[in-house]
């Protein structure tokens, strides 16, 4: 129960909105149709909006009655999901439901990261009993793979200056910060050869179960990435028998550890088929051993699959054996200012072959640029060294906010009105859209909050209700508050 004053309605409306959304195809890059939904929501409730280019949209609401002086807030979200474990993101459906007081999904992502603070946002244009000044309900694009929507919004988009961001996984926190990020794309040659002839044996791996999450938040949990799993078992094979590989994709996304792997090879039948299956047992009992606490249901199965028409070429195979030695996985250095904080990592998210080229994206984040900047051109240059290319999709910049700053103190301060304590400031080693706003808008400033969600972009993504129900009394009474 509140103890505020505010009207707050109950949280019904924002998990009602929630569920439309998770009825709408938004993976990264693809976001037409959330971006017309949102449209038409502020069309049928007669608020003005904005649309541009990249299908970020702006929804501006007036002042309720009384409050029209009032500071304009900027209330920011993405409408992107990372979308792991659907077959058609473009299509397919999230299916949620609750379970002991957590919502999760069927078999998929929940997309909880960011739709329920989008719910939220929409919730408050739709209810005229919640008191506010101005409000712009900002909503990005491709936060999840790029931030290109944020990078992309003219210097006109925002009015206001106070944001609250609600993509925030920590309920007992304000975020206050958040590391850089620098995404690559690495293209190594890889034009598909004529399969060998003769007695040979074809092998599918397939690497499955593990728990993936956020390449930020769960980077230093110790998770086992399918990635360093597919490379071990590679290395093995690759020296001591006669192999060659047909293709290969590892991982969901490029901003997630990657939880699962398939792989085709060949090799001469005989004693070195025999070598390459007996490598189930082996890598079965060193993951139980590495990563049984962390990731217990992860599994490595190599059955027979049938021939294949080509491989790539062995230059291609062992260029990328090398780079995935040299270039650095999970946590590179912990902070040693931030307690506890991770300051530098970096992810292989995802291998895949595309057309002439194998394909391997790197998430590499930082507090400090310079040292994010410098290890992701050192990452590139050993693509290089093996004749391959880099290009540099995202390079975003780090985010800290003034910790007593009254910005920040209002919102610590409605957090005990409301719920009876405070919560911490903490800067996160995820990567938010606030460093461009920073950056693009002059003197705007950021408080970020949310619900607690559990594992983000993996299969086992949920969201705890109660702190829904509780983030959502915190953030209407700070919309009364700055009215």
């Amino acid at each position: 129960m509140t103890k505020s004053n505010a009207y707050i309605p109950p949280v019904d409306a924002v998990m009602d909105i929630f569920r439309q959304l998770n009825n709408i195809p938004r993976p990264s890059h693809h976001e037409e149709k959330v971006a017309d939904f949102l449209c038409d929501f502020a069309r049928k409730l007669g608020l003005e909006y904005r649309r541009d280019e990249n299908n970020c949209v702006v929804i501006r609401k007036p002042a309720s009655p009384g409050h029209e002086q009032a500071e304009p807030v900027v209330v920011l979200n993405h409408m992107d999901m990372v979308c792991v474990g659907m077959d058609d993101p473009l299509t397919q459906p999230i299916v949620p439901y609750e379970d002991n007081g957590w919502m999760k999904a069927r078999g998929t992502s929940l997309g909880a990261d960011n739709g329920i603070g989008l719910s939220m946002a929409l919730a408050v244009l739709a209810d005229d009993n919640i008191v506010h000044g101005p409000i712009e309900v900002m909503t990005t694009t491709n936060e999840e793979d790029g931030m290109s929507g944020a990078a992309g919004l003219a210097e006109d988009f925002l009015q206001g200056r106070k944001v609250i961001n609600l993509d925030s996984e920590d309920y007992d926190t304000i975020t206050t910060g958040a590391a850089g990020a620098y995404l690559q794309f690495h293209r190594l040659p890889a034009t598909p050869e004529k399969a060998p002839g003769g007695k040979r044996r074809w092998f599918r791996i397939s690497i499955q179960g593990g728990k993936g999450g956020h390449s930020g938040v769960d980077i230093n949990k110790g998770r086992a990435s399918a990635v360093v799993i597919a490379w071990a078992l590679l290395a093995a094979i690759y020296n001591e028998v006669d192999v060659q590989l047909a293709d290969i994709k590892v991982g969901e996304a490029n901003a997630s550890i990657a939880s699962s792997a398939e792989i085709i090879v060949t090799v001469p039948s005989g004693e070195q088929a025999e070598f390459v299956k007996e490598q189930e047992v082996m890598l079965n009992d060193w993951i139980k051993e590495e990563f049984g606490d962390s990731d217990p249901d992860m599994r490595c199965t190599i059955e027979k699959t049938d021939a294949r028409d080509t491989i790539l070429p062995e230059s291609a195979f062992e260029a990328l054996m090398l780079c995935l030695e040299q270039i650095p996985q999970g946590v590179v250095k912990m902070s040693e200012t931030l307690k506890d904080t991770v300051e530098t990592s970096n992810n292989v998210g995802r291998i895949f072959v595309d057309g002439d080229h194998i394909v391997v994206t790197t998430h590499t984040r930082s507090f400090i640029y310079d040292d994010m900047e410098a290890l992701g051109k050192e990452i590139a240059n050993v693509f290089k060294e093996e004749g391959g290319d880099s290009e540099l999709v995202m390079a975003a910049p780090a985010w800290q906010e003034k910790q007593d700053s009254d910005f920040l103190n209002l919102t610590s301060d409605v957090f005990n009105e409301v719920l009876g304590w405070r919560p911490r400031k903490v800067a996160m080693h995820f990567v938010l859209e606030a460093g461009y706003f920073v950056r693009k808008f002059p003197g705007i400033e950021i408080a970020c909050i949310g619900p607690r969600i559990v594992e983000p972009h993996s299969t086992a993504e949920r969201v705890e209700l109660s702190t829904v129900a509780d983030i959502w009394q915190v953030f209407v009474t700070m919309l009364m508050r700055m009215a």
